[in-house]
């Protein structure tokens, strides 16, 4: 009799357990703004950009994105826009606290200035893969959406083309953003 409830037991438990808030994933959507820098920027710029995260058990989850970033360089040589799609797997060390390494591609537009048009340096696009580190925090400000802030560091391997009379300090278009944003519950 004790083994038949013990099993009936366990057999509404696993029928359960599936059914329950805990072992569904959460999924939340929203947008985000930041400040971007790179190393050879002629200063800080912004980036926008829309974020879906999944946490799957309380310490891992998932980020998926997309943005738009622009920057100049080399005195307003070039203008870089730019339009990432990243993945990102997270870790929560704390229920508040995560980091991140994840990859993405990134469609940039180089688009020099008309004096280096002119000079043979011709506008172009390119796709290339980028590697990124994240640490943040996400915060509940409600029942239904959360606060999150992140600093990123992004593992872009571009390499620049030499201007004359353009000061670059390098060339590589590696960078770090500081990013705030919201996520609404699905």
């Amino acid at each position: 009799m004790i083994r038949k409830i013990l099993m009936g037991t366990l057999m509404a438990i696993l029928i359960a357990l599936p059914l329950s808030v805990r072992s569904q994933p959460s999924v939340s959507i929203g947008p985000h703004i930041g400040m971007q820098k790179s190393q050879d920027s002629d200063g800080s710029n912004y980036l926008v950009g829309a974020t879906v995260r999944a946490r799957f058990m309380p310490a891992i989850g998932a980020e998926g994105d997309i943005g738009y970033r622009q920057e100049k360089l080399g005195n307003d040589a070039l203008t870089i826009r730019q339009w990432p799609v990243t993945v990102t797997g997270l870790l929560y060390p704390l229920p508040f606290l995560y980091g991140g390494l994840g990859g993405g591609w990134y469609s940039t537009t180089f688009d020099y200035a008309d004096v280096y048009n002119d000079a043979g340096y011709h506008d172009d696009t390119s796709r290339d893969f980028g590697w990124h580190l994240a640490a943040g925090v996400e915060i509940p400000a409600s029942s239904h959406f959360k606060v999150f802030g992140d600093i990123r560091y992004v593992f872009l391997d571009q390499k620049l083309k030499d201007l004359p009379d353009a000061v670059l300090d390098g060339d590589n278009a590696n960078f770090y953003s500081i990013n705030v944003g919201l996520l609404f519950g699905l």
